[in-house]
Protein backbone atom coordinates (compact mmCIF):
# COMPACT_ATOMS: atom_id res chain seq x y z
CA UNK A 1 0.00 0.00 0.00
CA UNK A 2 0.99 3.60 -0.93
CA UNK A 3 1.20 6.39 1.39
CA UNK A 4 -1.25 8.15 -0.69
CA UNK A 5 -3.64 5.50 -0.20
CA UNK A 6 -3.32 4.91 3.35
CA UNK A 7 -4.20 9.00 3.68
CA UNK A 8 -0.34 10.25 4.14
CA UNK A 9 0.72 13.18 1.41
CA UNK A 10 3.53 12.69 -0.44
CA UNK A 11 6.61 14.47 0.34
CA UNK A 12 7.38 17.43 -1.80
CA UNK A 13 9.81 20.26 -1.62
CA UNK A 14 9.52 23.63 1.15
CA UNK A 15 8.49 25.58 -1.04
CA UNK A 16 5.36 23.61 -1.89
CA UNK A 17 4.59 23.16 1.86
CA UNK A 18 4.72 26.46 2.17
CA UNK A 19 2.01 27.30 -0.25
CA UNK A 20 -0.06 24.29 1.73
CA UNK A 21 0.32 25.51 5.32
CA UNK A 22 -3.32 25.69 6.38
CA UNK A 23 -4.15 29.28 8.29
CA UNK A 24 -6.59 28.69 11.33
CA UNK A 25 -9.15 25.64 12.66
CA UNK A 26 -11.15 25.54 9.24
CA UNK A 27 -7.94 25.17 6.95
CA UNK A 28 -6.93 22.28 8.98
CA UNK A 29 -10.29 20.53 8.92
CA UNK A 30 -10.69 20.77 5.00
CA UNK A 31 -7.24 19.41 4.90
CA UNK A 32 -8.34 16.34 6.67
CA UNK A 33 -11.12 16.26 5.01
CA UNK A 34 -9.35 16.29 1.57
CA UNK A 35 -6.87 13.45 2.75
CA UNK A 36 -9.78 10.86 4.18
CA UNK A 37 -11.39 11.68 0.61
CA UNK A 38 -7.91 10.77 -1.38
CA UNK A 39 -7.64 7.64 1.17
CA UNK A 40 -11.17 6.73 -0.16
CA UNK A 41 -13.99 4.72 2.16
CA UNK A 42 -11.55 1.41 1.61
CA UNK A 43 -8.70 2.56 3.55
CA UNK A 44 -11.33 3.95 6.53
CA UNK A 45 -12.97 0.46 6.44
CA UNK A 46 -10.01 -1.41 7.06
CA UNK A 47 -8.55 0.23 9.96
CA UNK A 48 -12.46 0.46 11.58
CA UNK A 49 -12.38 -3.03 11.08
CA UNK A 50 -8.80 -3.92 12.49
CA UNK A 51 -9.88 -1.42 15.10
CA UNK A 52 -12.96 -3.27 16.33
CA UNK A 53 -12.50 -5.66 19.46
CA UNK A 54 -14.35 -8.44 17.29
CA UNK A 55 -11.04 -8.36 15.28
CA UNK A 56 -8.70 -8.62 17.63
CA UNK A 57 -10.71 -11.40 19.18
CA UNK A 58 -11.13 -13.65 15.95
CA UNK A 59 -6.88 -13.15 15.59
CA UNK A 60 -5.94 -14.08 19.60
CA UNK A 61 -8.08 -17.40 18.65
CA UNK A 62 -6.64 -18.23 15.40
CA UNK A 63 -3.25 -18.01 17.11
CA UNK A 64 -4.71 -20.11 20.31
CA UNK A 65 -6.01 -22.52 17.82
CA UNK A 66 -2.54 -23.04 15.86
CA UNK A 67 -0.85 -23.15 19.04
CA UNK A 68 -3.17 -25.99 20.02
CA UNK A 69 -2.88 -27.71 16.61
CA UNK A 70 1.01 -27.70 17.25
CA UNK A 71 0.71 -29.07 20.73
CA UNK A 72 -1.44 -31.85 20.15
CA UNK A 73 0.51 -32.73 17.33
CA UNK A 74 3.56 -32.73 19.57
CA UNK A 75 1.33 -34.97 22.16
CA UNK A 76 0.31 -37.72 19.84
CA UNK A 77 3.89 -37.81 18.26
CA UNK A 78 5.01 -38.44 21.96
CA UNK A 79 2.30 -41.25 22.54
CA UNK A 80 2.52 -42.99 19.37
CA UNK A 81 6.30 -43.34 20.96
CA UNK A 82 5.15 -44.13 24.00
CA UNK A 83 2.79 -46.51 22.37
CA UNK A 84 5.42 -48.53 20.30
CA UNK A 85 8.27 -48.29 22.71
CA UNK A 86 5.59 -50.31 25.01
CA UNK A 87 4.63 -52.81 22.34
CA UNK A 88 8.15 -53.47 21.50
CA UNK A 89 9.86 -53.08 25.30
CA UNK A 90 6.86 -56.41 25.71
CA UNK A 91 7.57 -57.97 22.91
CA UNK A 92 11.43 -57.94 23.49
CA UNK A 93 12.04 -57.84 26.88
CA UNK A 94 8.84 -59.53 28.32
CA UNK A 95 10.31 -63.28 28.02
CA UNK A 96 13.01 -62.01 29.77
CA UNK A 97 11.17 -60.70 32.59
CA UNK A 98 8.45 -64.31 32.36
CA UNK A 99 12.00 -66.05 32.46
CA UNK A 100 13.10 -64.04 35.92
CA UNK A 101 10.26 -64.75 37.35
CA UNK A 102 9.97 -68.08 37.22
CA UNK A 103 13.67 -68.08 38.29
CA UNK A 104 12.82 -66.60 41.62
CA UNK A 105 9.77 -68.47 42.60
CA UNK A 106 12.09 -71.63 41.87
CA UNK A 107 15.40 -70.48 43.69
CA UNK A 108 12.62 -69.41 46.70
CA UNK A 109 10.98 -72.83 46.28
CA UNK A 110 14.05 -74.60 46.61
CA UNK A 111 15.21 -72.83 49.62
CA UNK A 112 11.71 -73.50 51.39
CA UNK A 113 12.20 -76.96 50.77
CA UNK A 114 15.38 -76.97 51.91
CA UNK A 115 14.89 -74.86 55.10
CA UNK A 116 11.54 -75.93 56.44
CA UNK A 117 11.37 -72.10 57.19
CA UNK A 118 6.92 -71.11 57.40
CA UNK A 119 8.88 -68.01 56.74
CA UNK A 120 10.73 -68.91 53.13
CA UNK A 121 7.71 -71.04 52.65
CA UNK A 122 5.13 -67.84 52.71
CA UNK A 123 7.83 -65.89 50.16
CA UNK A 124 8.17 -69.14 47.95
CA UNK A 125 4.30 -68.85 47.71
CA UNK A 126 4.23 -64.93 47.11
CA UNK A 127 6.94 -65.75 44.05
CA UNK A 128 4.69 -68.38 42.66
CA UNK A 129 1.32 -65.99 42.63
CA UNK A 130 3.46 -63.33 40.44
CA UNK A 131 4.42 -66.00 38.23
CA UNK A 132 0.81 -67.17 38.11
CA UNK A 133 -1.62 -64.37 39.08
CA UNK A 134 -5.06 -64.49 40.28
CA UNK A 135 -7.21 -64.25 37.47
CA UNK A 136 -9.08 -61.05 37.41
CA UNK A 137 -13.04 -60.77 37.69
CA UNK A 138 -13.74 -60.50 34.15
CA UNK A 139 -11.30 -63.20 33.49
CA UNK A 140 -13.28 -65.33 35.66
CA UNK A 141 -17.10 -64.22 35.14
CA UNK A 142 -16.45 -63.52 31.23
CA UNK A 143 -19.98 -62.56 30.14
CA UNK A 144 -21.68 -63.40 33.81
CA UNK A 145 -21.77 -59.70 34.71
CA UNK A 146 -23.64 -57.01 33.78
CA UNK A 147 -23.31 -53.03 35.45
CA UNK A 148 -25.59 -54.43 38.02
CA UNK A 149 -22.79 -56.94 39.24
CA UNK A 150 -23.19 -60.77 38.59
CA UNK A 151 -26.04 -61.83 36.78
CA UNK A 152 -28.69 -63.71 38.03
CA UNK A 153 -27.38 -67.12 36.18
CA UNK A 154 -24.02 -66.59 37.48
CA UNK A 155 -24.50 -65.79 41.12
CA UNK A 156 -27.45 -69.25 41.13
CA UNK A 157 -24.38 -71.16 40.00
CA UNK A 158 -22.03 -70.16 42.38
CA UNK A 159 -24.60 -70.35 44.88
CA UNK A 160 -25.70 -73.91 44.02
CA UNK A 161 -29.31 -72.75 43.37
CA UNK A 162 -31.45 -73.97 40.39
CA UNK A 163 -31.09 -71.28 37.63
CA UNK A 164 -34.50 -69.23 37.18
CA UNK A 165 -35.88 -68.07 33.77
CA UNK A 166 -36.29 -64.42 34.14
CA UNK A 167 -39.60 -63.40 35.22
CA UNK A 168 -42.32 -62.48 32.78
CA UNK A 169 -43.13 -58.84 33.70
CA UNK A 170 -46.94 -58.21 33.28
CA UNK A 171 -47.00 -54.66 33.55
CA UNK A 172 -49.78 -53.06 35.84
CA UNK A 173 -53.26 -51.37 34.92
CA UNK A 174 -51.20 -48.25 34.93
CA UNK A 175 -48.40 -48.59 33.05
CA UNK A 176 -50.98 -49.83 30.56
CA UNK A 177 -52.80 -46.29 30.75
CA UNK A 178 -49.94 -44.49 30.67
CA UNK A 179 -48.29 -46.57 27.43
CA UNK A 180 -51.38 -46.35 25.89
CA UNK A 181 -51.43 -42.22 26.41
CA UNK A 182 -47.72 -41.56 25.59
CA UNK A 183 -48.21 -44.09 22.64
CA UNK A 184 -51.54 -42.40 21.29
CA UNK A 185 -49.82 -38.55 21.50
CA UNK A 186 -46.38 -39.43 20.46
CA UNK A 187 -46.71 -42.14 17.83
CA UNK A 188 -44.07 -41.15 14.91
CA UNK A 189 -46.87 -41.36 12.24
CA UNK A 190 -48.27 -37.85 13.45
CA UNK A 191 -45.09 -36.76 12.69
CA UNK A 192 -45.08 -33.65 10.12
CA UNK A 193 -41.60 -33.90 9.15
CA UNK A 194 -38.42 -35.48 8.99
CA UNK A 195 -36.52 -34.34 12.14
CA UNK A 196 -40.24 -34.68 14.26
CA UNK A 197 -40.44 -38.21 13.07
CA UNK A 198 -36.79 -39.54 13.98
CA UNK A 199 -37.29 -37.43 17.82
CA UNK A 200 -40.48 -39.28 18.09
CA UNK A 201 -38.98 -42.38 17.24
CA UNK A 202 -36.48 -42.21 19.90
CA UNK A 203 -39.00 -41.13 22.23
CA UNK A 204 -41.55 -44.18 21.60
CA UNK A 205 -38.44 -46.18 22.08
CA UNK A 206 -37.73 -45.37 25.67
CA UNK A 207 -41.39 -45.96 26.37
CA UNK A 208 -41.28 -48.91 24.91
CA UNK A 209 -38.58 -50.27 27.16
CA UNK A 210 -40.05 -48.36 30.23
CA UNK A 211 -43.70 -50.11 29.70
CA UNK A 212 -41.72 -53.86 28.61
CA UNK A 213 -40.00 -53.38 32.83
CA UNK A 214 -43.47 -52.22 33.99
CA UNK A 215 -41.39 -48.98 35.42
CA UNK A 216 -44.49 -46.72 36.21
CA UNK A 217 -42.70 -44.00 37.58
CA UNK A 218 -40.91 -43.46 34.23
CA UNK A 219 -43.59 -43.61 32.75
CA UNK A 220 -44.50 -40.67 34.31
CA UNK A 221 -41.57 -38.75 33.58
CA UNK A 222 -42.29 -39.61 30.23
CA UNK A 223 -45.50 -38.30 30.55
CA UNK A 224 -44.01 -34.78 31.80
CA UNK A 225 -41.51 -34.58 29.61
CA UNK A 226 -43.08 -34.78 26.38
CA UNK A 227 -46.06 -32.50 27.73
CA UNK A 228 -43.16 -30.48 28.01
CA UNK A 229 -42.69 -30.12 24.70
CA UNK A 230 -39.18 -30.41 22.86
CA UNK A 231 -36.30 -28.69 24.13
CA UNK A 232 -35.80 -25.03 22.82
CA UNK A 233 -32.62 -24.47 20.71
CA UNK A 234 -30.07 -22.33 22.82
CA UNK A 235 -30.55 -18.62 21.30
CA UNK A 236 -28.07 -17.86 19.22
CA UNK A 237 -24.22 -16.16 20.15
CA UNK A 238 -22.83 -12.62 19.78
CA UNK A 239 -20.07 -12.98 17.93
CA UNK A 240 -18.01 -11.98 21.17
CA UNK A 241 -19.85 -14.54 22.88
CA UNK A 242 -19.03 -16.76 20.23
CA UNK A 243 -15.34 -16.31 19.91
CA UNK A 244 -14.97 -15.87 23.89
CA UNK A 245 -16.68 -19.53 23.93
CA UNK A 246 -14.09 -20.48 21.35
CA UNK A 247 -11.33 -19.41 23.33
CA UNK A 248 -12.60 -21.07 26.64
CA UNK A 249 -12.47 -24.38 24.52
CA UNK A 250 -9.28 -24.17 23.25
CA UNK A 251 -8.08 -23.53 26.89
CA UNK A 252 -9.90 -26.34 28.55
CA UNK A 253 -8.67 -28.61 25.43
CA UNK A 254 -4.88 -27.65 26.43
CA UNK A 255 -5.30 -27.82 29.88
CA UNK A 256 -6.68 -31.76 29.23
CA UNK A 257 -3.23 -32.37 26.79
CA UNK A 258 -1.41 -30.81 29.39
CA UNK A 259 -2.32 -33.69 31.72
CA UNK A 260 -1.94 -36.40 29.56
CA UNK A 261 1.19 -35.23 28.11
CA UNK A 262 1.96 -35.55 31.91
CA UNK A 263 0.85 -38.50 32.50
CA UNK A 264 2.76 -39.79 29.28
CA UNK A 265 6.03 -38.41 30.53
CA UNK A 266 5.99 -39.53 33.85
CA UNK A 267 4.89 -43.33 33.41
CA UNK A 268 7.24 -46.06 33.06
CA UNK A 269 7.87 -46.29 29.46
CA UNK A 270 7.89 -42.49 29.12
CA UNK A 271 10.72 -42.40 31.94
CA UNK A 272 12.67 -44.88 29.77
CA UNK A 273 12.37 -42.92 26.54
CA UNK A 274 13.40 -39.82 28.31
CA UNK A 275 16.61 -41.36 29.11
CA UNK A 276 17.59 -42.38 25.19
CA UNK A 277 15.35 -39.63 23.40
CA UNK A 278 17.79 -40.14 20.56
CA UNK A 279 18.04 -44.34 20.26
CA UNK A 280 15.52 -46.05 22.07
CA UNK A 281 15.79 -49.00 19.98
CA UNK A 282 19.51 -49.10 21.44
CA UNK A 283 18.13 -48.79 25.05
CA UNK A 284 15.87 -51.71 24.59
CA UNK A 285 19.34 -53.54 23.65
CA UNK A 286 20.83 -52.29 26.89
CA UNK A 287 18.60 -53.83 28.80
CA UNK A 288 18.26 -56.90 26.97
CA UNK A 289 21.51 -57.27 27.53
CA UNK A 290 21.03 -56.54 31.05
CA UNK A 291 18.11 -59.03 31.67
CA UNK A 292 20.14 -61.64 29.82
CA UNK A 293 22.79 -61.53 32.78
CA UNK A 294 20.42 -61.23 35.55
CA UNK A 295 19.45 -64.78 34.00
CA UNK A 296 22.29 -66.55 33.94
CA UNK A 297 23.27 -65.48 37.21
CA UNK A 298 19.55 -67.09 38.70
CA UNK A 299 19.84 -69.96 36.58
CA UNK A 300 23.44 -70.47 38.07
CA UNK A 301 22.23 -69.80 41.25
CA UNK A 302 19.36 -72.06 41.18
CA UNK A 303 21.87 -74.81 39.50
CA UNK A 304 23.90 -74.61 42.81
CA UNK A 305 20.99 -75.06 45.32
CA UNK A 306 19.14 -78.09 43.79
CA UNK A 307 22.92 -80.24 43.43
Amino acid sequence: MTHEAAGVPTTRNDEDRQDDVPQGNDDVQDVQDVQQDEAGPDAAGAENAEARPEARLARAVQVAEQALIEFEIAVETFRVEVENFSRLHHQKLGPMYARLDELDALIAEARAAKTGDPEDERKAREARAVVMPMPGVDELFHDWMDTDGLSPEAAAMLTEQPVRPPKRVRPSEEARRLYRELARKAHPDLAQDETERQRRDEFIARVNAAYGRGDVELLKELVAEWEAGPVQPPAPLSESEELYARLEWLSRRKELLTVLAKELEDGAIGSMLRMAPDDPDQLLEDIAEQLLGEVSRREAELAEMTQ
